[in-house]
């Protein structure tokens, strides 16, 4: 598995896309001039809070990254420095070539309450909202970002609103039993405008979103799995470390194919204009993965490795 890890490459994907969605994501820090080192996840950024917090704090484990919105006395709602920091964060990951994945989350109890209304309704003279989706980044940071590795949401108490629309930015979302998704903006009249009426609808379809949507109303953890919001529902106070052993297991397969298979899955649901394009661009980028990695993992099989259906 440790070989496996080492196999997270820089820019392992993003020369095989096509996607201008994708190609504005990863303009980001090469475009700056500078570099940014597996070091980086190591130090909070020095942007903090009126309290002398950090607003996003971040922790590597090894070939994972874990990055918390950390606005507890607001239910971790985002303000506009907090905005710009997560997707500084999130853009660094996806330009580390060492990690593999990454987990999301919110501190002190909750994921996030969603755009802290306050700020829009006190200094919205100061927001900047960039109209064009290719060419700057959404109201709640990295909610435009389509990255080539795994994110996971690791979701406690409150993912509401813009929130929501942040959990729904990740591939997987581990949910605690108590918590609580759903659309709350829909009773101040603020939109889903950071991806939410983009990615529910194709998470649980029309039918499903469309009553989130146009209700706002609260929605638990046990509907949200059986909805497929939610991709598992564990105890609460362990969302956070479910989230993390699942991203460590992610990144021990070999990456390569990994992320050819997720991001033909993305082009599927979102870029494809028809089957057959979406099969042929399946077949275009899994062929380099079959001499690249399933030559040698078949050799292991053959020689006993994984028999049975054993992943350890």
């Amino acid at each position: 598995m440790a070989i496996a890890k080492t196999k997270c490459l820089r820019g392992l994907f993003s020369r095989h896309s096509s996607s201008q969605y994708v190609r504005f994501h990863l303009r980001k820090v090469i475009n700056q001039g500078s570099f940014v080192s597996s070091a980086h996840f190591c130090t909070s950024s020095a942007k903090e809070t009126a309290g002398g917090r950090p607003v996003v704090v971040v922790e590597r484990k090894g070939p994972v990254v874990s990055v918390a919105i950390n606005r507890p006395e607001v239910r971790n709602a985002v303000n506009q420095a907090t905005a710009a920091r997560l997707l500084e964060e999130l853009r660094a990951f996806e330009e580390d070539g060492s990690i593999c994945a990454a987990v999301l989350h919110g501190m002190g109890g909750n994921f996030c309450a969603g755009y802290d209304l306050k700020e829009l309704a006190h200094h919205s003279a100061s927001l900047q909202l960039e109209q064009d989706v290719t060419r700057g980044p959404g109201p709640m940071g990295p909610s435009r970002l389509m990255l080539s590795k795994p994110l996971i949401a690791a979701v406690s108490g409150y993912a509401v609103a813009g929130g929501m629309e942040l959990a729904l930015l990740a591939d997987m979302r581990v949910v605690e039993e108590s918590a609580v998704m759903g659309v709350f903006c829909r009773r101040f009249g603020v939109p889903l405008i950071d991806g939410g009426t983009v990615r529910l609808p194709k998470l649980i379809g029309l039918s499903r979103a469309l009553d989130l949507i146009l209700t706002g109303r609260p929605i638990g953890a046990q509907e949200a799995l059986a909805y497929g919001l939610a991709n598992r529902v564990v105890p609460d106070g362990q969302a956070l470390q479910v989230a993390m052993e699942l991203a460590d297991q992610i990144s021990g397969f070999p990456q390569q194919c990994l992320r050819a298979d997720r991001s033909s899955a993305y082009h599927a649901a979102f870029d494809a204009n028809s089957f057959t394009e979406a099969m042929q661009h399946e077949i275009d980028h899994g062929l380099p993965v079959v001499r690249a990695e399933s030559v040698s993992g078949a050799t292991r099989f053959s020689s006993g490795v994984g028999r049975g259906g054993k992943f350890s």
